[in-house]
Order: structure tokens, then sequence, then C-alpha cells
């Protein structure tokens, strides 16, 4: 018995000794309370304690942390909204303050949970409760935002932060989904009939342009043909009568052989006559008074020439 008390003080000394060092895990921040009371907070590592007095409350994680969450909203013309959203957010930070608000504003996750679900239940029903059904679709990043202003605040308060919030999906009452599509179908088809329509115009615009200017380039082709038949016909024309003139200036200076050199012309358009009538019937007068009357003509013709250049 002399050495049972020693022996027991010993004992209960180094249980105390172990007993008065702790590991905080990474990622968590220990509460430590003194009879019931939040003594210290410790951060990862190993920590001391006093042994039977102070006791490790919990742990809390200051890993981020999720939610989804899955509300319901009626909109101005009492339409069904069904949302499914996101939540990210961690603890504020490591002041003793917060880490407080973390460990005791709420007794269990559960309870934690609930208020945050009603928190934003509350956020987006007030939001949504002021549009219209077809408002709600464009107003994605309105929601969003206008939910983060009100439980980032609310996060504070209990000793966290919010980091994202998203809204996945957004649906209606299968009515309205099915009426909903039917709107866009009729959309797409009136979209589509009026791209067609203006394609065809398109077109038959453009099929026009290209006939107008066939017809133009036609025209001006002949324009210009035209013009140049009429340049070739006046040259040949020209050119007959300064043959013309050069023949009668010839014969008016032979005395004795213009005769027969018209008779020769005479023969010579005969027989081109022949060569390139192609059985056409051409009457004239191959005797040798017309030959006789020919000849008169020319010099009567010669005659005439010669009077402006006498004068």
């Amino acid at each position: 018995m002399a050495y049972f008390f020693p022996i027991l003080i010993v004992l209960i000394l180094f249980i105390g000794l172990l007993k008065s060092y702790y590991t905080v895990p990474q990622g968590h921040i220990a509460v430590i309370t003194r009879f019931g009371k939040l003594q210290k907070i410790s951060e990862t590592g190993l920590n001391f304690k006093m042994p039977y007095i102070d006791v490790l409350a919990k742990f809390v994680s200051t890993q981020n942390r999720t939610a989804e969450v899955k509300l319901q909203a009626i909109t101005v013309d009492q339409a069904n909204v069904y949302f499914n959203a996101m939540i990210l957010y961690a603890v504020a930070d490591s002041n003793e303050e917060t880490i407080k608000n973390v460990a005791y504003k709420f007794r269990t996750d559960t309870e934690f949970n609930m208020a945050l679900v009603k928190c934003i239940e509350g956020s987006i029903r007030g939001f949504v409760s002021t549009k219209r059904q077809s408002e709600v679709l464009q107003l994605r990043s309105e929601i969003v935002n206008h939910i983060k202003g009100e439980l980032d605040a609310k996060l504070l308060e209990w000793g966290f932060h919010l980091h994202d919030l998203q809204i996945n999906d957004i649906t209606f009452d299968q009515e309205i989904m099915n009426s909903m599509a039917k709107v866009v179908s009729s959309s797409n088809l009136k979209a589509a009939a009026e791209n067609e329509g203006q394609a065809l115009l398109i077109q038959m615009t453009k099929k026009a342009e290209a006939e107008g200017n066939a017809i133009k380039i036609s025209a001006q082709a002949e324009k210009e043909a035209s013009q140049l038949r009429g340049e070739g016909i006046a040259a040949f024309r020209k050119s007959i009568a300064d043959g013309l003139k050069d023949s009668m200036t010839i014969l008016h200076g032979i005395n004795n052989g213009g005769e027969v050199i018209l008779a020769q012309m005479w023969i010579d358009g005969l027989m081109k006559i022949a060569e390139l009538g192609k059985g056409n019937m051409i009457f004239f007068d191959g005797t040798v008074n017309g030959l006789h009357d020919t000849l008169k003509q020319f010099k009567a013709l010669q005659m005439m020439t010669d009077q402006p250049a006498a004068s």
C-alpha cells in the first residue's frame, strides 16, 4: 500500500502528459474549450493543451464546401419555375471570432444546411415573384447576382464566405415547356421562310442584273459592229469613187485608146456577171449598138467631170 499512491500519481501524470498533446490535420482548425467555454483555436500540426482541463471540442474544416440546392418559385403571372443551383463556400478566415461562429452558430450541420437552403430559396422567390415567366430564362445572370449579394452577407454572419454560385438548370411545368417549344419551333419556321425568301430575292436580283449586263454588252457590241460596218462601207464607197475619178482622169488624157479601154471594161463586166451570176437571169444589151451607147454614156460622164476642172 505504501507504493500504491505514488505509482497511481505517476500513472495519472503520464496519462495527462499523453493527453496534453494533440495533432490538428491539414485543412482543419481545432476548437479547444475549458469548462465548456472556448479557450483557444489551434492551427494545423502538433499542439499542447492543459490535461484534464482543456477539451478538444471539435475540428472545423477550412476546405471548400459545396451544396446542391433544388428550389421552386412562382412568377408574377403564376408560372412555376424550378431551379437547380450549386453553391461553393468556405470558412471566411482563421480568426477566433470567425471560427467561433462556424463552430457554435448551429447545433448541427443539418440545421446549417437547412438555413442555407431557405436563405437561397427566399432570395430567389423574392426576385422571381416580380418577373414574368417569359423573362426568367433571360435573367439567369441577374438572378445569380441577386442571390450572391444577399447570400454572401448572410454567410459572413455565420463565419463563411461565398466563392461561387451557379444556376445549372431552369425549368417550368411540362405544359409551359411544350408551349415554349411550339413558340420556338414557329419562330424557327418563320425565320427559315424569311431567309428562303431573302435568298430567292437575291437570286432573282442577281439573275436580272446578269441579264441586264448581258443585254448591255450585246448592245454595245452591236453598236460597235454597226459603226465598223458603216465605216467599212464608207471606205469602200470612197475607194470606188476615187477609182472612178482616176479612171476618168486617165481616159481624159488618152485621145485614141479610150474607147478600146472602155470596151475592155465592158467585156470584163460581162464576164464577171456570167461568172458570179449563179444562174440568175439578167437582161442587158450586148449588141454593138449597146456597147456604142455605153461608150457614149461614159464620154458624157467624162465631160461632166471635166467641166468643173475647166472652169
